[in-house]
């Protein structure tokens, strides 16, 4: 069954070569198109698709807003944020306002279609850029507390051990359970298994919502 996909996008000519990227793939039917949030959101409660790829910077209502009024709504829409901006309060508001992943408009098309697929089958996504952006700044944060042992002790309030957060630093980085067992030479059991207790012990329901929390609590 082919993923529906819904595209967000205000630039005209950014929305017509991804519309062509998009139909041309395997597996997805590119549904309906918008060129603001407010005609997005609309568009949504009326094709209810397995994913939006959602520009942030959107007129009328931004990309942000429009993702947190189509969560909101109860949509099981997943929603990808697709722009240009490297700026790493934009990752976390994305994400906090119920995003599933973060790509970047300069990732090839064989990228794109990845995250697509990725975030339909439940998998955070989150650009290596942006990851790299995100995890920069909360290491820089982390300095300024200045006493290693208090960051222990919040990795310790999670109670997650050495391995967790091995296996939570490349969740971050977008990893896949395949992806994780190979970097760490476990086997794919192994790592799904530590994934499923991660997000038991972060309390949260998803590994983009791990990831949220892994930089924010600066645990990775």
């Amino acid at each position: 069954m082919s993923i529906k996909v819904l595209l967000v996008e205000d630039h005209t000519m950014i929305r017509m070569g991804t519309a062509l990227v998009l139909e041309k793939a395997d597996d997805i039917q590119l549904v309906a198109e918008a060129e603001d949030g407010f005609k997005g959101v609309q568009l949504a409660k009326e094709f209810r698709p397995d994913v939006i790829l959602m520009d942030i910077g959107l007129p009328v209502v931004d990309g942000i807003e429009a993702t947190k009024q189509i969560k909101d709504s109860g949509l099981h829409s997943k929603i990808l944020i697709f722009t240009s901006r490297e700026n790493d309060d934009d990752v976390f508001a994305a994400l906090a306002a119920g995003a599933d992943g973060y790509i970047m408009k300069g990732a090839t098309p064989e990228q794109l279609i990845s995250a697509i697929t990725a975030i339909n089958e439940g998998t955070a996504w989150l650009d290596p850029a942006i990851a790299r952006l995100v995890l920069s700044n909360v290491q820089r944060q982390s300095k300024t507390v200045s006493a290693p042992a208090e960051i222990k002790n919040g990795k310790n309030t999670f109670g997650l051990t050495e391995r967790e957060l091995e296996v939570l630093a490349l969740i971050v980085e977008g990893l896949s359970n395949p992806e994780i067992a190979e970097k760490l030479v476990i086997t794919r059991a192994t790592a799904k298994a530590h994934v499923h207790s991660i997000l038991q012990k972060l309390y949260v329901d998803d590994r983009t919502q791990a990831a949220v929390t892994a930089m924010r609590e600066g645990l990775v």
